[in-house]
């Protein structure tokens, strides 16, 4: 993965999440979990190590925007299957 870019994390309430998962529907069923709670940058696609396990992913969250109604009662809608990788 690139080196973290310092303007991803100037402010508080932003946060840089990196995924690490098995398969690319775990890590984009994941990342759906955080952009159903909070303003997400997302990605459209997964990276591989050469010689390392699973799958990588990065994703950029701006806390500070609120939180959507569903979420607050747990209920994000999201199954393994709704994911959509690539």
């Amino acid at each position: 993965m690139e080196p973290i870019n310092e303007v991803h994390v100037s402010e508080r309430g932003l946060a840089v999440v990196d995924i690490t998962a098995a398969d690319d529907a775990t890590a984009f069923t994941l990342q759906e979990a955080l952009a159903g709670r909070w303003a997400t940058a997302t990605a459209d696609r997964t990276t591989r190590s050469p010689g390392q396990p699973g799958v990588r992913l990065r994703c950029y969250l701006d806390l500070r925007q609120p939180m959507d109604a569903g979420c607050l009662d747990g209920e994000t809608g999201l199954t393994p299957s709704s994911s959509t990788a690539s």
